[in-house]
């Protein structure tokens, strides 16, 4: 049988060896450094240059009108960064600028604080401070520090109720006094305070979720708001007297059994017997504590003598006004 032949054969269309030039690269550009070219491009430097060695005053123009577009840029970029603030901040509408600061009179606490310091840098937004408490467990300590931070700055002051609510008592609505007149106007106001009743288990703080952290718990959010007041003392020892009086108010006098407050009380008498309030003779974050958790749980009116004597001096300073009328 003959081996298999092709259909068909084709003759070659090109004879020979043939050399076709392969490029190299996709495209040639001439060369911008031969001597050529370095003469044209110092002729055409020399017509932006002075005889002097300055600059011309067109590039100079240039450089200037560059430097305000920068300018403009970082403003712009500041203000976006201050309105995120608005979104970030979760529970709250924002919204606006704040003032320079213009601190009231207050003669109680001593010291001075600084808002940017503690807060950050105002960029456009009010500071508002956020805090969502449950309306079964009131934050009766709160309520005193609002009404110093009322007398400290201009308080921005808003309730609200979240969904998670079903109902809320018209005293709780009205905790932190009526509506400012002036609230629509918010950069009138250095600082916010928004309370929202929400069902949570902890009493939160949220102010910047960029920041910081949430807080949680009352104890902790009061030492965080007493500091917008006045600084904790410089004395080493008296500010771990005053931190050791807030927790045992809240982890004794508010959560503890009899036998547990009986013995707190006992403490306070003696305490409150060698100076006229609990970390000496200034008015501290711990009388505020302690009082409104011996308020809360009743134990007022079968104090010893010495704590019902602070306990009237507490009452006459008038700051304490919201909390007795929450607790009655």
């Amino acid at each position: 049988m003959s081996s298999t032949m092709p259909m068909y054969q084709l003759k070659p269309v090109c004879g020979g060896d043939v050399q076709i030039d392969l490029p190299t690269c996709m495209y040639k550009l001439p060369k911008v450094h031969a001597q050529q070219g370095s003469s044209c491009i110092a002729s055409s430097c020399s017509e932006h240059a002075l005889q002097n060695g300055e600059l011309d005053p067109a590039v100079k123009a240039l450089e200037a009108r560059q430097d305000e577009i920068l300018r403009k840029l970082y403003e712009l970029k500041a203000a976006v960064e201050g309105l995120a603030k608005t979104v970030t901040t979760p529970d709250a509408d924002l919204d606006v600028t704040s003032l320079s600061s213009q601190s009231s009179s207050f003669t109680m606490l001593k010291g001075s604080t600084d808002l940017d310091t503690l807060l950050g840098k105002d960029l456009g937004a009010l500071r508002d401070i956020v805090i969502n408490a449950n309306p079964a467990q009131p934050p009766v300590t709160l309520l005193v520090l609002h009404s110093l931070l009322c007398q400290r700055y201009q308080v921005l002051s808003t309730v609200h109720v979240h969904s998670s609510v079903s109902s809320v008592p018209p005293q709780l609505l009205s905790c932190l006094g009526p509506r400012h007149p002036d609230s629509y106007a918010r950069h009138l106001f250095q600082l916010g305070f928004t309370l929202i009743w929400k069902d949570v288990p902890k009493l939160e703080m949220k102010f910047s979720v960029r920041n910081m952290c949430p807080i949680e718990g009352e104890a902790n959010v009061a030492r965080f708001l007493y500091k917008l007041l006045a600084p904790f003392p410089s004395d080493p020892a008296v500010a771990t007297l005053v931190d050791s009086w807030v927790d045992t108010a809240f982890f004794q006098l508010a959560e503890g059994s009899t036998k547990e407050r009986a013995a707190v009380l006992r403490a306070l008498n003696s305490a409150l017997g060698r100076s006229p309030w609990l970390a000496g003779p200034e008015f501290s974050l711990a009388d505020i504590a302690c009082y409104c958790c011996v308020s809360r749980r009743g134990s007022a009116p079968a104090a010893p003598a010495n704590v019902q004597r602070w306990i009237k001096s507490c009452e006459n300073l008038g700051h304490f006004s919201p909390a007795k009328l929450l607790l009655q």
